[in-house]
């Protein structure tokens, strides 16, 4: 069996008094999930969150590693693949999507959050996440 780690963030910001989340759609496959990648040589799993997310999306971010949730799941026969994801506040709001691999990137309200993403994973992240996104402002 064949391992793989990822690492992203539900990133989030504060809009004309609502909390919104940053969703991206993929181009392989074209679902709606988070920021993520794969864990380089030498990078720890934050290093990889803020690299990934700055390379996917151009935004910049803080991360909260004291919400650090795991996903596993097997992406292929033979493949087990872990992927953590952590909060992180954008401290830039103006994205440009990574070509090669981000078909679309939206600002998304919280609470409409979960009619966007394409996994049930990500849905219960969304409802982890947001006590702690609120009482954080």
């Amino acid at each position: 069996m064949q391992y793989e780690k990822s690492c992203g963030a539900i990133i989030y910001r504060k809009f004309h008094g609502n909390t919104e989340l940053l969703l991206i759609k993929n181009q392989n496959g074209g679902h709606w999930s988070f920021p993520k990648g794969h864990v380089e040589a030498g990078e720890t799993e934050e290093e990889t969150a803020v690299r990934e997310i700055k390379e996917e999306t151009g935004i910049d971010v803080i991360l909260d590693t004291s919400f650090r949730r795991v996903i596993t799941y097997l992406p292929k026969k033979e493949v087990t693949k872990d992927v953590v994801y952590f909060l992180a506040k954008a401290t830039s709001y103006d994205y440009v999507p990574q070509e090669e691999e981000i078909a679309k990137i939206k600002w998304v309200e919280i609470n409409h959050a979960a009619t966007m993403l394409s996994y049930d994973n990500d849905r219960q992240l969304v409802s982890q996440a947001k006590n702690i996104i609120r009482d954080s402002y």
